[in-house]
Formats: structure tokens, sequence, C-alpha cells
């Protein structure tokens, strides 16, 4: 038995979903315990493509139930539309198979109007996906949201829509400069949403805690990634929730002591999508390969992302506050063209050299990469399928990142489908 976090290492983007993808087989539990619908998932199955912003990644396999916890938040008509798209395909047969915590806060009109407006208007811009996440963990922390299990109580729920909208209403007209949302409207709406979901309504907790009791394999899904953390993040430049392995406990319900691997997953680059710091960003040709290569444009928003060299310095962040016991490194194959290959394994700041994530953006704002040169492969390695295969520069090029980050690969990815995976270490092994 054994219960595994996958986390992102980087911006997010990193290739989730494929990797809780495969690591599904050995799970019977895969739990969403952060985010909302601002995280996107790409799954690629032979040459279907499936793309989940909500659901697990673990639920294109049959007989693996998929939980979203109580730390997600939930746009239940986004929810019910992959639903659908699900089933159209021949997936999701059975109903059981999906559980949403009663305690899973509820996305509403109101969040995203507000969302949408502040990031349009003249203030500084967080770059968010305007999917209303914000504004929900907002109303989540300030004891006034509205949660799954009021959404299929009809009486509750538009008790809870009344009691909150005049005060959205007077903040959508009088500060925002928007047009007012209508009560019933939103009422009637949102009660046919919980008249179909009300099947899926259960307690992560009780289910997951139950499932460890019994000896079954779960699987923790993270979303976004560590350097978006709402703590540990380049904040203000994060997300609104607790994106570190830390967050899988309170997000699902389960103690510490019953992890058993946290497994990081990294890009053998890096990307970012929207607003913030980004010491290794190229802004130039070879900036735009990588992106072209890679097909660096986001699942949610299609926004092209940002991209740059593998940070060393950010990566071993993420080991740290994670405790992370794996990486999953992916899209090595992106790399397979270029004639060089660069690490940053530390900052030049003031003439001081940084070797730590500084947390002050003022000071990661004036941070200069100082870069290990590698000489590149340019050999095909998307049909490979063990390490050893792997041209000697490819093989050094991830000894250095375990150096650097003082954490084992334990998986190397080298394309989008489920065959294109070597699996150096299994972590529900010997657990």
């Amino acid at each position: 038995m054994a219960n595994v976090i996958i986390v992102g290492a980087q911006w997010g983007d990193e290739g989730k979903g494929k990797v809780v993808d495969i690591y599904t087989e050995y799970a019977g539990d895969v739990v969403r315990f952060q985010g909302g619908n601002n995280a996107g998932h790409t799954l690629v199955v032979g040459k279907e493509k499936t793309v989940l912003h909500l659901i697990p990644s673990g639920i294109l396999h049959e007989g693996k139930r998929c939980i979203i916890a109580n730390g997600v938040v939930l746009d239940p008509k986004v929810f019910l539309e992959e639903i659908d798209r699900l089933k159209a395909r021949g997936y999701l047969k059975d109903d059981r198979q999906l559980v949403v915590d009663g305690n899973t806060h509820i996305i509403m009109p109101y969040h995203v109007a507000i969302d949408k407006a502040r990031e349009s208007g003249a203030g500084r811009k967080i770059g968010t996906t305007g999917r209303g996440i914000g504004p929900t963990y907002e109303d989540k922390i300030g004891r006034r949201g509205i949660r799954f299990a009021d959404l299929v109580q009809p009486e509750v729920f538009a008790r809870k829509v009344r009691e909150q909208l005049p005060e959205k209403n007077f903040l959508l007209e009088k500060f925002l400069g928007q047009p007012p949302l209508s009560e019933e409207a939103i009422i009637a709406e949102y009660t046919a949403y919980g008249e179909r979901l009300k099947q899926y309504l259960g307690s992560a907790s009780v289910l997951v805690n139950a499932s460890v009791r019994a000896g079954r394999n779960v699987l923790f899904e993270g979303a976004q990634g560590s350097l978006l953390d709402i703590d540990h993040g380049t904040y203000p430049y994060v997300t609104s929730s607790s994106t570190i392995a830390g967050g899988a406990c309170t997000g699902a319900g389960i103690g510490p002591r019953f992890i058993d691997e946290v497994i990081g997953i990294s890009k053998a680059y890096v990307t970012r999508v929207g607003e913030g710091p980004f010491p290794t960003e190229l802004n130039d040709e070879m900036g735009d390969r990588l992106r072209r290569i890679g097909q660096e444009f986001g699942a949610t928003t299609g926004r092209p992302r940002r991209t740059g060299w593998l940070d060393a310095v950010a990566l071993r962040e993420a080991v740290r506050l994670n405790g992370m016991t794996g990486l999953a490194i992916t899209k090595m194959d992106v790399l397979n063209e270029l004639e060089t290959i660069k690490i940053c394994t530390a900052y030049s700041c003031q003439g001081e050299l940084l070797t730590d994530y500084p947390h002050d953006l003022e000071v990661l704002a004036k941070c200069q990469p100082v870069y290990e040169e590698f000489e590149g492969w340019q050999q095909d390695t998307c049909d490979l399928s063990r390490l050893e295969d792997f041209p000697p520069q490819a093989r050094s090029y991830l000894k250095k990142i375990e150096e650097l980050c003082g954490c084992p690969v334990v998986l190397v990815s080298v394309g989008p489908r489920r065959d294109q995976t070597i699996q150096l270490k299994n972590p529900f092994d010997g657990a």
C-alpha cells in the first residue's frame, strides 16, 4: 500500500495530467485536492486527446474512483460539460466512479464577473484565467462561500444566493462598473445544476481514510505548480490555493503521516503563463523555438506560454517545499534538436551569488541567471523505452538535474502518449 502526491515543480503546465494518468494504473483512488478549472491537464491515449479541467486525470481508467476534494473550487457548469463529454466518448459508465466532497466551494457567476472585471481594469494585472477562482477562495476564507452541499439543497442554496448577491452587485456596479446579476436567474440555473449533480455528493476525507485503512493505493493530484503556491510562490503572481504537497492533507482531509511519496513534475526546460518573475525567460529566437517545438499554449486559455531554460534554483526550492522523493522529467523530447542546452545553477544579484530562491520579488527582479552549458544530443528520443538507450549527453543532462536538486529522477517522458514514458522507479512499489 502507498499514498502518493503528485505536484508541479515549476509554474504549472509541467505535464502532471500525463503522469497522473500513468500512475493511476497502480492506484484505487485518485484525489484532486486544490485549484479549479484554471488548470488544464492534457492526456493522450493512443491517438485520442483529452483535456480535463476539474475531473481527476484518472477518470480515463475504468474502475478507478475519482474524488474532487474539499480544497477544490468547482464551477458546476464546467463540471457538467466535462461529465457529458466523457460519457459521450464512452468513459464514466458508472457514476459511482466520481465523487465530489460536500465542502467543495462553488464558483458562482459573480465570482467570474468580478475576476474578469478586475483583470481587465486599470490596476495591476496578475494574469488570472478569469475563471472566478480567486474570488471564490476569497469568499471561502471570508466565511461567506456557497458549498457543494448547499448547491444540492434548493432552499438552502436560494437563501445563500439572496444573502450574497446584494453585496456582489454593489461591488460590480459601484466599483467595477459592470452590470448587476439577476438573483432569480442564478437560482434557477444553479438549482438545475444541483439536481443533476447531487448523485456525486460524498465525503473525500471519509472515503480516502477508509481506503488507507483498507490498504488501497491513493494518488493525490495537484494542479498548477509549486511556485504558484499562495504562501510560498512568487506572490502576488500566484494562484489562490496551496499547490504544494502539504495542501493535499488539508485539501483532502488526510493526516500527513499517511503520505509515503511525493513526486514533483518538471519539464526539461521551464514555462510560465501570465504575469510574474521568470529569471530564465528567453525573449529571443530560442524561446520561440522551444514554444514552437513544445506546443506551449495553455490548455485552459490557449495563451502562449513564456519559455526559458531549466532553473535549478527554483527547482531546488520546489524539492524542499514539498519534501519530494522523486522527480518526473517531462518533454525531454523537446530538446532533441538543440545544439546546446543550458541550466541555471545560481543567480547573480548585484555582485552576490545566490543559490537559494529569493522570496522578495524586488530582489528576484534584479537576479540574473548563472548558466552551465551542455552539449545537445541532436537525436530522436521519442521511441526510446529504456534510459540505457538514451544518448550519453541526454543521460548526463538528467544526472546533472539530480545533482543540482538533490532528488532522483524516477520517470522520463519523451512524448505525449502513455507509451512514451520511461519509469525508473514506481512510487507505489516498496512503500
